[in-house]
């Protein structure tokens, strides 16, 4: 059987020989930096699933194939920055985008249904044993992202027509967002010490939101920083509001298997809204009490 393979054939199966032996190669990887023994655990079994699935093909292609450094490289990576569940869901995700035929296959090749199990079954239950610490944390970081965006958002657009001016609108924007930022890490902290589930600690987690929280204020307040006309400041930093819920909700999509659109959508809904709404009321102070600066 092994000698009929057609020329088209052999070309799938050696790129998806390529493809399993790059992601043994990602595993052990990161199974080389991991320090939870459990997870590491984990990430060697699904190596060597993989390594198994790259012999099976190269028992029908015969030939010995090299794999993506680049692609061990970038996985490596973002596990290493972006978190164990994210990187590996996501470097799942991708390989699932470009998955086989293996109905298909599998009347030429046998072993292709086994693999098809593994790669749907069982190794999305080796992931679920991942036990990632930093994600549990999510919330936190949600609650202080969130609210920075709402709150500061509403904030400088009132301030934008209430003031017009730059420089006193970041001024403004920064005592806000400093102080709105230890208000919110503290008011974390007791809430989760209150619930005192044992699993996430107190202090860890109003860290968390507060560091969420001033990094948020940091990239909606620099355009009014750089730029003195106030207008654009403002619409610049709706645009990197909107950015920051897209990238947020694309990375809580992957690693918690959220819908992306429907929780982007809401998010910048409430932003915006709040936005909207306050700079309103701004033009509306502005010409009420006559305020020029």
């Amino acid at each position: 059987m092994n000698n009929n393979i057609s020329p088209e054939l052999k070309k799938i199966l050696l790129a998806e020989q390529r493809s399993e032996i790059t992601e043994a190669h990602i595993y052990e990887s990161i199974a080389s930096f991991i320090k939870d023994e459990h997870n590491k655990a984990v990430i060697q079994k699904i190596a060597a699933q993989e390594r198994g699935h790259a012999a099976i093909w190269q028992s029908y292609t015969h030939e010995i194939v090299k794999p993506n450094k680049l692609k061990i490289w970038l996985y490596s990576n973002i596990v290493r920055y972006l978190g164990l569940t994210f990187g590996i869901k996501l470097m799942e995700r991708n390989e699932l985008n470009a998955a086989l035929n293996y109905d298909k296959l599998s009347q030429i090749v046998p072993e292709a249904k086994n693999i098809q199990f593994d790669e749907d079954d069982h190794e999305q239950q080796l992931i679920d044993l991942i036990k990632d610490k930093p994600l549990g944390y999510l919330g936190s970081v949600v609650l202080g992202l969130n609210d920075a965006l709402v709150e500061l958002t509403g904030v400088l657009a009132g301030l934008t027509f209430g003031l017009q001016n730059s420089k006193m609108i970041a001024s403004v924007g920064i005592i806000t967002g400093i102080a709105a930022a230890f208000s919110m890490a503290g008011s974390e902290y007791l809430s989760t010490k209150t619930e005192n589930s044992g699993e996430i600690k107190p202090i860890t987690a109003s860290v968390y939101t507060g560091i969420a929280y001033i990094l948020t204020v940091i990239i909606l307040i620099l355009p009014y920083l750089i730029l003195s006309n106030v207008y654009i400041a403002l619409s610049l930093t709706l645009i990197a509001a909107v950015l920051i819920i897209a990238a947020f909700n694309y990375y809580t999509a992957i690693a918690k298997g959220y819908s992306f659109r429907k929780r982007f959508i809401e998010m910048v809904s409430i932003s915006l809204g709040v936005a909207f709404i306050s700079f309103i009321i701004g033009l509306a102070v502005k010409y009420l009490f006559n305020i020029e600066v």
